[in-house]
């Protein structure tokens, strides 16, 4: 780092340990499943609280996801929006549609501490609330309704006014639904602006007569000249810069937009490119807009004069306490202090507001941190500059016994009371809102410090002491395996074994279906207290690839899982389409229906994708981190276009084939442009009708042939998603039962490991599972709490690690190893998983075991002997009509589209009829007294492995 820089870092880093005695020692924070701690009370005389909308007979209940906060002119009323899941059943078990609503909780902050002093409940929204300048009306974006909703203040408070309709009939993509998103009053407070998230345009309401005009925001559309050419899509953010200008955020095209807006409409100028992905627009004084940058951590400058781009602002930290410019800080919204010198910016995956000391250009710096809540995604700051108001969207979620989804068909009795607990991990995670004084001097340096100490910087935390051991595997290992599962938690797998914290009561898919995931626990590292990262799919599978999410997957994921609009965008796709592929043309071969439009999404850009180290565009992830370090990269089945194995006329588009390869049919197209070219195309992604007996067969073909070559890949990236289950009416080879399923996907595991433990490369191979998410499943720690297993020379044999790790911790872990990285700063800051190693346990063997439930179908599994048969007493698995009846309605054919209560209790009835659904939620320590534990509990599906005590 440079002198200057080190000389601010030491600056504040004094000031903070010199506040330390005066103000008090750092607090010990509240760990999140990321790996961070978050502490919002840390800042002497802050105020916390839950957004709770004091309903009378439900007084406990508190809303999710804070999504936007909006200040009156006058300073003395402050808005803020939820937009997420909120969704809430009652006792029996059916949705109460007025709780199950988003909201607008309305605070006076006149005093010192805000005053709630009324509740608004919308349908649907979507990040956009605004007052008017007479500080008289608001306005909220309606969201997936594609409508905006007028708020009136009256002598009882505000009152709904009028519904501006925006008049799309769909969205632009492959089935997609409109979205209404940010908004913005011109100043005067005749003229309304609308980002249409879904439709690469805005629309501009006439407030005084109600007319509508929209103004599509796409260069190809614009002028034919430039058509096919990607601009203006996923506009998010609008801000005004005088009554006749205007500017819109292209959250997916990465350019700020100037729209020269006139009496007869608007009209498309200036597009300021950005480095990072533009989320929220702020007009400030004397000529400026500010845009916050996320995935590079910035905010953009532009002299709304020229159009032009006066300068980026790191926003991450004070320059010199971090080494390297790294994403994943999570620069999300902005707030101007009153005299126009500051700039508060809420850092979303930092859990911090970034104070930057505004300059002339080039001069402008952050000068401190302050903490916050999980994931703050607002901030304000009243008139008088004497306090900070931020919300965040996220809470810990805590232990889920009755961990159900919605479900608005759900029936009577046990299936009632699951769903009325409203355990499902979105509903579990709460919004909180933050009152701080303003800092200044030594008090900003400590909390500077805190923040420090909350994320993990350099030189703000001890030494973890893994350097050798991390040096040692870097110089011995020269393979990783990293295989993906799909949603399992570890009480579900692991509740019943004979170690570790696990409660028997929820473990559904004991040993004797999972014998081999069992056994790599026992005879390897049972991790008891491994956290996946993510919530859900949509969050998990980027945290698991990427060790962080973007701001555009925070806000979207609990919003599509709510029902409440948007799509799965997370694995390669936006708006149902791959872009893998830069254009339309290319992509209808791939898929038939998609569309045509050459000005439909053009070019390989992914919303969603997370930035590498230094800005490197959609590069975050970690086959692209390997790469960039000069090491071979194979994939199966990571990223894939799903669209291949859907039905079109009532058959599958790609045929369910064993073994593709010897036919030549391809079965895997990637959908990341970097995987093209390292992917086995004859290796099937997630298809919950193929088993992954199968995948691991091709799997073993490329396997060997890398071996025979002596060329095998550093790492090698293996999906196994039968774990997730479904399709059970057509599944091949006799698979149609949760039974076989599950059993499939654990006997896969355990041939793989077997594979490399009888290879050439056993000495040198570290082989690591992991679940995307443990959503789909109760956990009495956490609805976090997951599996996690390593397997191969140098881990330690039958031990239990009680260590808190990560999906983030696992991700650094690999990295470490193979010697590459970090991504960004979550896996920079992260510590490797060294408690797990063993440097002098070199020799290693497994065994796979074919659980017993496999027999009942037609897979080619081996005769039946000692060493590979697992005993059991389950009973004969319920038939595939059985289960397809069970699971009616639900959908398997993309991750994540279930009906999550329905299917997590229909899997209850189907193992546990004998017992009533679990609802305690104790987060106890069960590690003591196990065998008994594992005695008093009956019923099940139980049994034991021949090779286990």
């Amino acid at each position: 780092m440079g002198r200057d820089a080190t000389r601010v870092a030491t600056i504040v880093m004094a000031l903070a340990l010199a506040a330390g005695g005066a103000i008090g020692r750092p607090m010990q924070g509240e760990m999140t499943p990321t790996g961070d701690a978050i502490t919002p009370a840390a800042a002497p005389g802050s105020i916390f609280q839950p957004l709770n909308p004091g309903f009378a007979d439900d007084p406990a209940f508190t809303a999710g996801q804070a999504s936007a906060i909006a200040m009156a002119p006058d300073g003395k009323t402050l808005l803020i929006l939820t937009s997420g899941f909120n969704l809430t059943f009652g006792a029996s078990g059916k949705l109460i549609v007025e709780r199950s609503m988003e909201y607008v909780f309305v605070y006076d902050i006149a005093g010192r501490a805000p005053v709630r002093r009324e509740v608004l409940a919308i349908p649907n929204t979507f990040l956009g609330i605004a007052f008017a300048p007479d500080g008289r009306r608001f306005y909220v974006s309606g969201g997936v309704n594609d409508d905006v909703l007028e708020f009136v203040s009256g002598s009882a408070g505000f009152q709904a006014g009028r519904t501006f309709a925006l008049g799309h009939k769909a969205g632009l993509g492959l089935a997609v639904k409109p979205e209404a998103a940010g908004l913005a009053v011109s100043p005067d407070g005749r003229r309304l602006l609308v980002a249409n998230l879904q439709n690469d345009s805005v629309s501009l309401v006439d407030l005084g007569g109600g007319r509508v005009t929209e103004q599509d925001l796409r260069p190809g559309v614009i002028d034919p000249r430039r058509v096919g050419l990607p601009g203006g899509s996923f506009p998010r953010a609008v801000a005004w810069a005088g009554d006749a200008k205007a500017y819109v955020a292209s959250e997916r095209d990465r350019e700020i937009i100037a729209l020269d807006v006139g009496a007869d409409g608007m009209r498309v100028g200036a597009r300021i490119e950005t480095r990072g992905q533009p989320v929220f627009l702020l007009a400030g004084g004397k000529g400026r807009l500010y845009a916050a940058i996320d995935n590079s951590d910035g905010v953009a400058v532009i002299d709304t004069g020229s159009d032009r781009l006066v300068e980026t602002i790191p926003t991450s930290a004070p320059a010199g306490m971090l080494d390297r410019r790294l994403g994943g800080a999570g620069s999300n919204a902005l707030a101007l202090a009153p005299d126009g010198r500051s700039l508060l910016v809420s850092n979303g995956g930092e859990n911090a507001i970034a104070v930057v000391a505004l300059g002339a250009p080039g001069q402008s710096r952050v000068v401190g941190l302050i903490p916050t809540g999980w994931y703050p995604t607002g901030v304000a700051m009243r008139p008088d500059g004497g306090q900070i108001y931020a919300v965040n969207g996220k809470s810990n979620a805590g232990p889920n016994p009755r961990g159900c989804r919605h479900n608005l068909k759900v029936g009577a009795g046990a299936e009632a009371t699951c769903q009325a607990a409203n355990q499902y991990v979105w509903q579990r995670e709460k919004a909180g809102f933050l009152t701080i004084p303003t800092p200044s001097g030594a008090g900003l340096g400590a909390m500077t410090l805190q923040v420090a100490l909350n994320d993990r910087f350099p030189n703000a935390v001890a030494a973890d002491g893994s350097a050798a051991t991390m040096a040692f595997l870097r110089g011995h290992i020269h393979h990783v395996i990293y295989i993906v599962k799909e949603n399992r938690t570890y009480d579900q797998i692991l509740g019943d074994l004979e170690v570790g914290n696990g409660d028997p009561a929820l473990a559904i898919f004991p040993r004797a279906m999972t014998p081999n995931q069992h056994a790599l626990a026992r005879d390897f590292v049972d991790l008891d207290a491994f956290f996946d990262s993510g919530e859900s799919s949509n969050t998990g599978w980027n945290w698991t690839t990427a060790a962080r999410t973007n701001d555009f997957t925070e806000r979207e994921a609990p919003v599509n899982y709510a029902g409440r609009g948007l799509q799965y965008d997370q694995e390669g796709d936006n708006r149902n389409l791959n872009m893998g592929l830069a254009s339309s043309a290319e992509r209808v071969v791939q898929d038939p229906l998609g569309p045509t439009d050459p000005n439909i999404l053009p070019g390989a850009r992914d919303v969603a994708a997370p930035d590498g180290p230094d800005d490197d565009e959609g590069q975050g992830y970690i086959w692209d981190a390997a790469m960039r370090a000069g090491l071979s990269v194979r994939n199966w089945g990571f990223y894939g276009d799903l669209a291949l194995y859907e039905r079109q006329a009532g058959s599958l588009r790609t045929p369910r084939i064993r073994e593709p390869f010897k036919s030549g049919v391809k079965v895997f197209v990637p959908a990341k442009a970097s995987l093209m070219a390292v992917s086995d195309p004859y290796f099937r992604g997630f298809d919950q009708g193929f088993p992954d007996y199968w995948r691991f067969k091709e799997w073993e073909r490329e396997f060997d042939g890398f071996v025979a070559a002596g060329k095998a890949p550093a790492l090698m990236m293996v999906r196994l998603p039968h774990d997730h289950t479904g399709d059970f009416a057509d599944g091949i080879d006799g698979i149609g039962s949760v039974e076989t399923e599950l059993a499939d996907n654990d006997y896969a595991v355990g041939l793989l490991v077997q594979k490399v433990a009888q290879s050439p490369l056993a000495r040198d191979t570290l082989i690591f599972v992991i679940e995307d998410d443990a959503q789909d499943g109760p956990d009495h720690v956490d609805a976090h709490r997951s599996i996690a297993l390593i397997a191969g020379p140098y881990v330690k044999h039958g031990a239990v690690v009680s260590t808190r790790y990560d999906t983030v911790d696992l991700v650094r872990t690999i990295e470490d190893i193979l010697g590459f990285g970090p991504m960004g700063l979550n896996d920079a800051l992260a510590a490797p998983m060294s408690a797990v190693f063993d440097t002098s346990q070199v020799d290693w063997s497994f065994s796979a075991q074919v659980p017993a439930v496999l027999r009942s179908t037609t897979l080619p599994l081996p005769p039946p002997n000692a060493t590979t048969q697992a005993r059991s007493s389950c009973p004969a698995p319920h038939s595939a009509a059985y289960w397809a009846a069970a699971m009616t309605g639900q959908d398997f054919s993309v991750e994540d589209r279930l009906d999550t209560g329905a299917f997590n209790l229909a899997l209850w009835r189907g193992f546990r009829a004998d017992a009533a659904y679990p609802s305690v939620r104790d987060g106890r320590d069960l590690r003591s007294n196990r065998a008994a534990l594992l005695a008093s509990v009956a019923g099940g599906c139980e049994g034991q492995a021949a090779s286990q005590p």
